[in-house]
């Protein structure tokens, strides 16, 4: 079983939302920094979000002002609004920096123009 589980990916036209959730099959203490990560098909997995102590956010240049991380009790939540075809990838979450073995399945965000 892994350790962490994504769900609520799916198909969004330009400038519409979705809202990302990563539940965990084991407690991660929340002390811990999680991310939200992205991966398209032949490219490397970048970083996309930040959430240290459950509290304290970053995010990448590139999702600024449009996605939130934010916790629900043991889940790490990602909501992305006014979504752009580039964000277009599937989704990951994980702690930072990243564990290997804690990597899951992803959730496919496709967005449409």
């Amino acid at each position: 079983q892994v350790p962490l589980v994504e769900s609520g990916g799916g198909l969004v036209q330009a400038g519409g939302s979705l809202r990302l959730s990563c539940s965990a099959s084991r407690r991660i203490p929340i002390a811990s920094t999680m991310g939200w990560y992205r991966q398209v098909a032949g490219k490397q997995r970048e970083l996309v979000a930040r959430l240290v102590g459950g509290s304290s956010t970053s995010y990448a240049d590139f999702v600024k002002d449009r996605f939130t991380i934010s916790r629900n009790g043991a889940n790490t939540i990602l909501q992305m609004n006014n979504l752009k075809p580039e964000d277009t990838a599937v989704y990951f979450c994980n702690t930072w920096p990243p564990i290997q073995h804690y990597w899951g399945q992803g959730t496919q965000v496709t967005v449409s123009s």
